[in-house]
């Protein structure tokens, strides 16, 4: 307060009060009385703006009043600032726009209004690293968003932008506020066209942590990772009361767009979490593997892990039965710095398997079939995961490290009917098209049309391996068998002929399609080399406004 001069309340005044008033002009008087009177109207008028800056921040802190709030927690959710203070670095949350309010009259709404109105917006750092965040407030309105509301989270949007930082959105609003008509909804195309500016240029990341409804949903949909907190998070076009008019269908909240129904069926969601502290936790560990923008190299954190460890366990991993499931997490996991790994949709498409983990300390992506969920088989769902991902690392300059043991793609008419030749070629598309560095090791089978698919040497891979435990060929050996010797006898000759041929890693080795076949306890010493070696690599495509993908 001390710092709050006469001359900067002058100077603040002439913004509320004419210069002919004669209160701080030089031609109101030069005596030292006349001087003295000034002096103290100034420093009563600034007081009172001091003072009524205070009272706003107050009644900004407690967002829709003490009852509401004591609700939320009822509920199990923190507030929309308790929530800001848990996903940053103690005392480095800078607030935007907090004296913002509303300026509907609709519906008597002149006289409510709430300072900040439903949203919480500014900048912070996690970890040391900054990030721009805004918080929907539910305790003002439900957290609806009006045009205000709007243009708080499209300030941050684009001053992220501007700077090369992520975005998180904690999504916890009622949609649309109806009081506002159509500009409400304006306000939420603001927000979609600042969503898909800023889509590859820095990461996005929504977590929904109470209803989203109606248009509320799309945001979060082409953000980069959606999570959910399970229980009291909702995410649905249209409610259950709806639905029941329309379709006659009774379903509830959690059946129609429960954290559970858009982690392992949708797919919409990439995991979920059990409460509001465990969200932001995770949250906060999630964030330190991405880059900060697309022009930032892939994050490195110093590890102790040696990059030269050997992993004996690998070497008997893999069953001397073809026939047999191992998972393919018990490959990843030791290979990663220190056992972590983040995996994304864990609980969807389980047949493929992607995440995050760091190789001698720098960040990498992770794909790899999983043989315990429909034999590794790629079917619609986990291609279209698998093609998400990889364009994101892709953007953000993050290298893909593939694990294949891949029979084919799935038969059967729900798959074909579902146009999983279009699905599937969206995976082959996101590898074809990626520049960042690319390794890859074929664990066992790599069949068909599936083993061009997941990284293979033709797609433009970086290094590629094979395990001695490989199999590289058009399909298994009985299913080819069973084509070339049709009506002979002693077919199981003939098996065991193709086996020796056809299926393992000899035929892709002595044509340059796997540079080299090593002993799998040597995986992550050669990954962490190669890597080294790739960090300076310098790949791009042909000129193009964008391709198109098959959607």
């Amino acid at each position: 307060m001390a710092m709050f001069t006469a001359s900067r309340a002058g100077g603040l005044l002439k913004s509320f009060f004419p210069v002919s008033a004669g209160f701080i002009s030089k031609t109101s008087g030069t005596s030292g009385a006349h001087f003295k009177k000034n002096a103290v109207f100034i420093r009563a008028c600034s007081g009172s703006v001091l003072q009524r800056i205070e009272e706003k921040k107050e009644e900004a802190i407690v967002g829709g009043g003490q009852k509401r709030i004591d609700a939320q927690h009822r509920k199990g959710k923190l507030t929309a600032r308790e929530r800001v203070k848990l996903l940053c670095d103690p005392e480095s949350f800078v607030e935007y726009d907090m004296f913002m309010e509303h300026n509907c009259t609709e519906f008597g709404m002149e006289n409510q209004k709430f300072t900040g109105d439903s949203v919480v917006t500014g900048q912070g750092t996690i970890n040391g690293r900054v990030c721009f965040v805004f918080s929907q407030d539910f305790t003002v309105f439900g957290g609806s968003l009006s045009s205000a509301h709007a243009k708080k989270i499209c300030k941050v949007m684009d001053k992220a932008m501007l700077v090369g930082a992520p975005v998180i959105g904690l999504n916890d609003s009622g949609g649309a506020r109806i009081q506002e008509g159509v500009e409400s909804l304006a306000g939420y195309a603001d927000i979609f066209q600042r969503n898909v500016m800023a889509s590859g240029v820095i990461p996005q990341i929504s977590l929904v942590m109470g209803p989203c409804a109606g248009g509320a949903v799309y945001s979060p949909a082409i953000t980069d990772f959606t999570f959910m907190v399970k229980d009291t998070s909702y995410l649905f076009i249209t409610g259950p009361d709806v639905v029941k008019t329309v379709t006659q269908e009774d379903v509830t909240q959690e059946e129609l767009g429960g954290a559970k129904t858009h982690t392992s069926v949708s797919g919409v969601a990439c995991g979920a979490f059990e409460n509001d502290v465990e969200a932001l936790a995770m949250i906060r560990d999630f964030f330190d593997f991405l880059p900060l923008s697309n022009k930032s190299p892939s994050p490195i954190r110093e590890s102790d892990d040696p990059c030269d460890r050997i992993i004996p366990n690998l070497d008997t991993l893999v069953p001397f039965d073809s026939t047999k499931a191992y998972d393919i997490l018990d490959v990843i996991y030791p290979i990663v710095d220190d056992g972590e790994f983040f995996e994304i949709s864990p609980d969807y498409a389980r047949n493929i398997v992607v995440g995050f983990g760091r190789m001698n300390g720098r960040t990498v992506g992770v794909v790899g079939n999983q043989p315990t969920e429909a034999a590794g088989c790629l079917d619609i769902n986990a291609s279209v995961k698998g093609a998400r991902f990889v364009r994101f690392c892709d953007a953000f300059n993050i290298p893909i490290i593939t694990f294949v043991d891949v029979p084919g793609f799935l038969p059967g008419t729900h798959q074909e009917y579902g146009g999983i030749i279009r699905h599937g070629a969206k995976l082959l598309y996101a590898y074809a098209e990626a520049t960042v560095p690319k390794i890859t090791v074929i664990t066992r089978k790599a069949y068909g049309g599936a083993y061009d698919v997941m990284s293979s040497k033709h797609l433009r891979g970086d290094f590629n391996y094979a395990w001695p435990t490989a199999e590289v060929a058009v399909m298994g050996a009985k299913g080819a068998v069973s084509i070339i010797f049709r009506g002979k006898e002693n077919i199981e000759k003939y098996e065991a002929e193709y086996v020796d041929r056809f299926a393992n890693p000899f035929p892709a080795a002595t044509r340059g399609f796997v540079d080299d076949i090593i002993k799998p306890h040597m995986t992550r010493k050669r990954i962490c080399r190669d890597l080294e070696v790739l960090a300076t690599k310098k790949l791009e495509n042909p000129w193009k406004k964008h391709g198109n993908i098959p959607l």
